[in-house]
């Protein structure tokens, strides 16, 4: 079988959904409105102004929203959930949504791979009818978020759940497709046949261009605007 593994986050939708859901959060006063914004604002204001790394801005951000969530009811977190799927879902790439469509016309199996939490990636999934999908496991307890959590935003966690849908559905790597934005993602592109990098970061450019035989198959996609830019991966990388 061929399948076209996608990251979410940053590769199909346009923002992160972690992101936006902590937002709702904030919004419902459902967390600590003070602390917690001012966390958040804190973690952005250093990328928007371009003096952070963007995966480091993800990262520390994520830890603040795990710690945030740390005994939040099940039933309010099913409810802004939803809220994120139904507001916010359609925000997505053109480039990316017309791959999943047409994967889909082909026959492929299409599998979604994200750092997101599962109960928002399980959404995502039913929302464009997808084969299957793995994101990061929140665990409860009690009925309510533990704090606890099984991630699935690196590159190891990422080829171990790789590993298992090929067992599950005898995928034929060489022959397949994956589609990533972060170096979270390097080893999901370096599996298959045909990678493709969706407005790279940094991390992740330089990784692919230090890499012979990624560098000589991945194709790199830009979009910006309503433009969708192709470009070779040995386009050079401007430090500023």
């Amino acid at each position: 079988m061929v399948a076209a593994f996608f990251d979410i986050d940053g590769t199909i939708y346009r923002n992160s959904l972690l992101i936006e859901h902590f937002k709702r959060l904030l919004k419902y006063e459902l967390l600590d409105f003070k602390e917690y914004d001012t966390r958040v604002k804190d973690n952005y204001k250093l990328w928007d102004e371009r003096k952070g790394d963007y995966e480091k801005y993800l990262g520390g951000l994520t830890e603040t929203y795990v710690d945030a969530i740390r005994g939040l009811p099940l039933s309010y977190n099913d409810f802004v959930s939803d809220q994120v799927l139904e507001i916010k879902g359609g925000r997505v790439y053109a480039y990316t949504r017309g791959m999943i469509k047409w994967h889909q016309d082909q026959g492929h199996l299409v599998i979604f791979i994200s750092g997101s939490p599962d109960f928002l990636v399980s959404r995502m999934a039913k929302k464009f009818g997808v084969t299957d999908f793995c994101g990061s496991v929140y665990h409860v307890e009690d009925g309510k978020l533990s704090g606890k959590i099984s991630p699935m935003w690196d590159s190891k966690n990422k080829l171990k759940a790789i590993d298992s849908f090929c067992h599950k559905y005898e995928i034929n790597l060489d022959d397949s497709f994956a589609y990533g934005d972060t170096h979270g993602d390097i080893t999901m592109l370096q599996l298959v046949g045909h990678p493709r990098a969706i407005n790279p970061s940094k991390e992740l450019l330089y990784s692919i261009k230090k890499d012979d035989d990624l560098r000589n198959k991945t194709e790199i996609i830009i979009e910006r605007k309503d433009v969708i830019y192709k470009i070779d991966a040995s386009v050079d990388i401007i430090d500023i």
